[in-house]
């Protein structure tokens, strides 16, 4: 039986090669700063729901209703594909014990609060959440939930290790 905190996280900051490019975003400073304390769990949205690896960068698309996840180049739609993932995903993390998640800056899927949202026009209008991060939030509401950037500010690593041992 493990006696480390359970971590939610974006597996592409594992140095795990699932990213759109087929690529990583090894965050060292993460694993040097929590892998002593935390066991990993990790989560890509994209390669977990059946997308390819490479696959089309994606966007956040917003009509004022509702945000729609969806391809640059082809317009292709995958909100559905990655929300009807979601919903089992969280069923999946209620039974493994998560107390906190670091998920992937600006990601569509995984961005914390600073996912660009694009016009159905390709107008830049904003910034949100990812879907996966969103749906997280809500489901999760007293988890603490960061990005990987935050978490090299000290005061905000500090007050994220505090709140996972908690």
């Amino acid at each position: 039986m493990s006696t480390k905190i359970k971590i939610g996280i974006s597996a592409c900051l594992l140095g795990n090669n699932v990213r759109y490019d087929g690529g990583n975003k090894l965050d060292q400073h993460l694993i040097d700063t929590f892998g002593p304390i935390v066991e990993w769990v990790p989560i890509c949205p994209e390669a977990e729901s059946g997308m390819s690896v490479p696959r089309e960068p994606m966007q956040l698309v917003s009509d004022k209703e509702k945000v729609r996840l969806i391809t640059i180049e082809t317009k292709k739609d995958m909100t559905d594909m990655l929300l009807r993932w979601t919903k089992e995903k969280l069923k999946h993390l209620d039974q493994e014990g998560v107390h906190g998640f670091i998920f992937k800056a600006r990601s569509p899927s995984c961005g914390v609060h600073d996912t660009e949202l694009f016009s159905l026009s390709g107008q830049s209008i904003g910034i949100g959440a990812g879907l996966l991060a969103e749906a997280v939030r809500n489901h999760f509401p007293p988890l603490p939930i960061e990005d990987e950037e935050c978490l090299r500010d000290p005061v905000i690593s500090e007050r994220f290790h505090a709140r996972i041992l908690a």
